[in-house]
């Protein structure tokens, strides 16, 4: 079995494997998006591949659809040229469910892939002719937060970006620089109307994506080498819109045992590769079974029926508030808390952490007890059943190779909104009480424990990358097991509100933490002691 349109002309060998099949014309999708695009997609990776290209799928499935689904890639190329046209565009779908069962689709609703290269003068055309037609409707995006970024760490403006402000849209040569380009190609051919989407997983990512568009047409409109009608064609939201949008699908790098259920069912090709990029792909993608898709409805050129495939379309306010449930109580943080004290604990997968009864007890107090009294509703998902289904479905899914170490990157940056937000809806309460807090504070103990960088069994080990590990591991480097630690002594890293989304000190809540913190450190398994002692009797 060979995953290209010839292999799947076999359609009985597929179907005879378990396999869901594209039940729909392919070419006469492929050739309705060539005439009359609609949709096309920036980012070609797997969540992409789990998620937008399925849904798109279920339209053509049921005919609420008739153009399939263009996707470009501005970064990595790598992903087209090695995973997408050497099996004509066509992905296996493999969806982990929670009972240990698997569902296997053939996704076929991405029928054509592009590069957003410069150099490559046909793909860049091809691009240029599709942001020209009047029936494009969305671009959507998932190429990450920080590929939204303008400047660097320091707030300098990125060389690449400052060079295309200088350059012009003829010449742009950055990822948003050559958006945007498409975009004054749109405005050449009559100011059409279209929705630029950010999917990708951050706050008010609308307003980032709208931030950059903006930036690059006011540069070029102030050195002339774009009318100042292009800004104000970007600034109309009746012509260029930016809805807000929350996304919620795990979808983790392919996954070995995955590859060896397709392999025995006689899929050849199948190998995994790692780009020069370092982006892990394959010609499946493994992806949990539960999903969220909440987009602010503002389509100034329409849109396709996507509520049809369980997309939620609201209003921005909306959306936001489902993003604070989800960020600040119901998944968010729980996942911070199994990553800190999964590495001290030793554990390298998300799913084994809740087979222990004390770590899920920890997650379950987090979101039910703590979280829950101070939880932003936002009316159109039910929290509870939103964070029963984290901790009965999700989060134990024994088929999600998701590990501790990789969601303890940039810690630092996750505490202030994953936790302080929760403490400052406890301060502003006159029912509630910073001493009803006991598994929040044990989380940052757990942190300043886990900056030590060594495990509960006294072995060292390396902390996940963190833009603030140097500035803040000198306050934890001289602690030992068996010590203790003074409170003036990590007064100055307690204080900081942009770390902890509170100053520590000023909340009374320090001493609480560096108590814990202190039992933590009274030797080998002490952290794991710590826990059982307070989630049973905390």
């Amino acid at each position: 079995m060979e995953l290209t349109n010839r292999g799947l002309s076999d359609r009985e060998s597929w179907e005879k494997a378990g396999y869901a099949l594209p039940a729909y014309d392919r070419q006469a999708a492929k050739e309705a998006a060539r005439k009359c695009p609609r949709w096309i997609h920036f980012g070609a990776g797997n969540i992409f591949r789990a998620y937008q290209a399925n849904l798109m799928q279920q339209l053509l499935n049921e005919k609420k659809a008739e153009a399939g689904l263009i996707v470009a890639e501005g970064f990595d190329y790598e992903l087209i040229e090695k995973m997408y046209r050497p099996h004509d565009d066509y992905t296996v779908l493999v969806t982990l469910k929670a009972d240990g069962t698997v569902e296997k689709t053939v996704i076929g609703s991405i029928v054509e892939s592009l590069l957003l290269d410069r150099d490559n003068a046909a793909d860049f055309r091809r691009l240029q002719e599709i942001f020209s037609a009047d029936s494009l409707q969305m671009a959507s995006f998932t190429i990450t937060e920080k590929g939204y970024s303008l400047t660097d760490a320091g707030g300098s403006t990125l060389p690449a970006v400052r060079a295309d402000y200088a350059a012009g849209p003829e010449k742009a040569s950055s990822y948003l620089g050559k958006i945007c380009a498409l975009l004054h190609a749109r405005y050449q051919n009559g100011r059409l109307p279209i929705a630029m989407v950010s999917m990708d997983n951050c706050s008010h990512n609308g307003d980032k994506l709208k931030t950059a568009m903006l930036a690059f047409a006011g540069a070029w409109a102030e050195n002339g080498t774009a009318e100042r009608g292009f800004l104000e064609y970007v600034s109309d939201p009746s012509s260029v819109s930016y809805p807000w949008s929350m996304i919620d699908k795990i979808t983790p790098r392919p996954d070995p045992k995955v590859e060896a259920i397709l392999e025995a069912d006689g899929i050849a090709d199948l190998t995994p590769v790692v780009t020069a990029r370092n982006t892990w792909a394959a010609p499946f993608v493994n992806a949990e079974e539960c999903q969220y898709l909440v987009i602010e409805d503002a389509f100034p050129n329409g849109r396709p029926p996507l509520e049809d495939t369980g997309v939620i379309f609201t209003d921005r306010d909306t959306v936001d508030r489902v993003e604070k449930m989800k960020v600040c109580t119901c998944l968010n943080p729980l996942h911070t808390a199994l990553a800190v004290f999964g590495c001290l604990l030793g554990y390298t997968l998300i799913s084994e952490e809740m087979k222990n009864p004390v770590l899920k007890k920890l997650v379950e107090r987090i979101g039910y007890a703590e979280g829950m009294p101070v939880v932003v509703d936002p009316g159109i998902l039910d929290p509870r059943q939103f964070l029963s289904e984290v901790l009965t479905l999700r989060l134990p899914n024994p088929f999600m190779p998701d590990a501790p170490q990789r969601i303890a990157t940039d810690t630092s940056q996750k505490l202030p909104i994953r936790f302080g937000e929760t403490i400052k809806a406890y301060l502003a309460s006159p029912e509630l009480s910073l001493s009803d807090l006991t598994a929040i504070p044990l989380v940052f103990a757990g942190w300043l424990r886990y900056l030590m960088g060594i495990d509960d069994a006294g072995y060292p080990f390396t902390p996940s990358p963190d833009p603030l590990l140097a500035s803040v591991t000198p306050y934890v480097a001289d602690l030992t097991l068996g010590g203790t630690c003074s409170p003036d002594r990590l007064a100055p890293l307690l204080s900081r509100a942009d770390i902890f989304g509170v100053d520590l000190i000023r909340t009374g809540l320090a001493d609480r933490v560096v108590s814990f913190l202190n039992e933590m450190l009274t030797g080998p398994g002490a952290v794991a002691a710590v826990l059982k002692k307070y989630t049973e009797n905390g």
